[in-house]
């Protein structure tokens, strides 16, 4: 068989690889379990608000009124975002499931075309192109982060393909689609980055200015000013303090950093999950062992750089934490509240090429290990496959029984009232469920708000806070989560009905609650002191198909 028609065969086994890693959302639907951290607490929530707000192609200074009594428009994406407008378009889970195919596929197809053109080229390595394409494709990343990272090696195919001086329309519209898919902040502006130092190094090292090189990088640049004019107008023109104004990371010591060095070297990150610790951690040590026992640094040194950067952005990530950065950080404002740890982003696609290379290297020069490759690869794509999130999100609530919808429509009809004439608040319950269900909520998983806003709500649970440090800390020092925190449940939002937990010391400013227009409280479990604290029990809801019991109270 022709090695062409073998490897076209390949892609298409591996195409099918990822429609069945696709299945459960297609199949299961609303009832598929989908990842909650970041995901259905916040940004699924999010969309649908923005897209139910009217508010879609709002002005720089409109108001969402839905969350915190008028969130700011430039807290959501931006409209030029695809991903904005799968959900404006289609039902959530229908949205998500075209997302992630759409990230998928292209994610593959990146990761093979720049490893066929630049890195992996021999003919008798289409086996190596292929797995390490369809692994890369596989890794469990933020949904909402979209091509952020899995778009890299597309990105990064178009670059050097610019840097060699082909200048083929096919480059340009790489660069131009990609800001459309994928988010600046939450990847793109450090490998931008990075691709202004490949551009200084090859500056320094005698090979010319490259000046189409560098108006590449400047021209995807300014695409993604365009696309995300939002951020951008909030980063420069807005004056009015915000939530990030008080976030503070610079915390931690030296012993803390040196082993948050090392775990985050071999386990990764919940936003950029490589699981690569059990087979390609162990086969790019042995190649780098192969290459220093035959001496091959010279011959082999892109994989030398990718696997020192690999650690290097592991380590400026651990370092980034250590509590050493405060005297710039209270000099330099923007080193707390812009996330420069964040060049770890990298890592994905710094790994798995780094893997397509150490099995080209292991390849070539042991014959004794080179017949146990392929099935090292199988084996990688066997534990990405048991990552799905059908798989390891099965213990908590799916999609459907997350945001109960029918149960809060009997809440909704129960209470009677337009949504928009009264205020609610959760307790043991994410906010973002009440928000899905069109409640008008104080509290939120929000980022980027109003810190006057923060210091009204503080005022709420400042007794609660004045218990607990742990707590404290969180919502003073960050304040992402801006719930009603309580001593007795801590950092733990989701109390499905079969629990036996009960609040027995709340103690809330109902005054201050009252103050901003708080009407409900959605508790997931019984306060057994809600007297003390201005509250009547109204209702408890609970129904077959969710997984919550809704005690409804209201203020007296």
């Amino acid at each position: 068989m022709p090695i062409e028609n073998q490897e076209r065969k390949q892609i298409l086994f591996a195409l099918l690889i990822i429609v069945l890693y696709l299945s459960p959302l297609i199949i299961l639907g609303e009832n598929a379990h989908i990842r909650v951290h970041d995901n259905l607490d916040s940004n699924l929530a999010w969309y649908k608000v923005l897209s139910e707000s009217g508010e879609l192609f709002g002005a720089i200074d409109a108001r969402i009124p839905q969350i915190m009594n008028g969130l700011p428009r430039n807290a959501f994406g931006s409209e030029f975002s695809i991903i904005v407008w799968l959900h404006a378009l289609f039902p959530t889970m229908v949205a998500y499931a075209i997302s992630q195919a759409l990230t998928r596929f292209i994610a593959f197809f990146g990761m093979y075309i720049l490893l066929k053109k630049h890195l992996v080229t021999g003919r008798l390595s289409g086996w190596i192109r292929v797995g390490t394409s369809l692994a890369f494709a596989l890794t469990p990343f933020w949904p909402s982060g979209m091509l952020s990272t899995l778009g890299m090696p597309l990105a990064l195919w178009a670059f050097l393909n610019i840097r060699s001086k082909d200048h083929s329309w096919k480059n340009y519209l790489v660069l131009t689609l990609l800001p459309l898919y994928s988010s600046i902040v939450l990847g793109f502006f450090f490998f931008l980055v990075a691709m202004g130092f490949l551009w200084l190094t090859d500056v320094i090292r005698g090979k010319g200015w490259n000046i189409k090189f560098l108006l590449s990088i400047v021209y995807m640049t300014v695409i993604f000013g365009l696309v995300e004019y939002r951020l951008v107008a909030s980063f420069i023109f807005d004056s009015e303090p915000n939530s990030r104004d008080e976030y503070f990371h610079a915390r931690l010591p030296l012993d803390w950093v040196v082993k948050l060095t090392f775990k985050n070297f071999v386990l990764g990150h919940t936003h950029v999950m490589t699981v690569h610790a059990l087979i390609i951690l162990p086969i790019t040590v042995f190649a780098l062992y192969i290459i220093l026992t035959k001496k091959l640094w010279r011959q082999e040194k892109v994989y030398v750089f990718l696997f020192g950067l690999n650690f290097m952005l592991s380590a400026w990530y651990a370092f980034w934490f250590y509590k050493g950065w405060l005297p710039l950080t209270e000099r330099f404002h923007t080193l707390d509240t812009f996330n420069f740890a964040r060049f770890h982003f990298l890592r994905p696609m710094v790994i798995y090429l780094g893997f397509a290379l150490a099995i080209k290297i292991i390849w070539e020069h042991s014959d004794y290990a080179k017949k146990t490759l392929s099935i090292f690869i199988a084996i990688q794509i066997l534990i990405l496959m048991g990552f799905n999130e059908e798989i390891t999100h099965n213990k908590k609530p799916s999609f459907k029984e997350f945001y109960s919808e029918s149960l809060f429509q009997e809440i909704k009809d129960h209470i009677d009232r337009p949504q928009e004439e009264y205020r609610v608040a959760s307790i043991a319950l994410h906010p973002a469920i009440a928000q899905y269900n069109g409640f008008y909520t104080l509290d939120s998983y929000n980022n980027f708000y109003p810190l006057s806003y923060k210091h009204q709500f503080r005022q709420i649970i400042e007794n609660e806070l004045a218990k607990n440090k742990n707590i404290r800390i969180y919502f003073d020092e960050w304040g992402g989560r801006c719930y009603l925190f309580t001593d007795e449940l801590g950092k733990h939002y989701m109390f499905k009905k079969g629990s036996k937990k009960e609040l027995e010391n709340l103690d809330l400013n109902m005054d201050a609650f009252k103050g901003l227009g708080g009407t409900y409280i959605f508790s997931a479990i019984p306060i057994n002191n809600a007297k003390e604290n201005g509250l009547v029990l109204d209702r408890v809801f609970t129904k077959k198909g969710s997984v919550w019991k809704i005690h409804l109270y209201r203020v007296m």
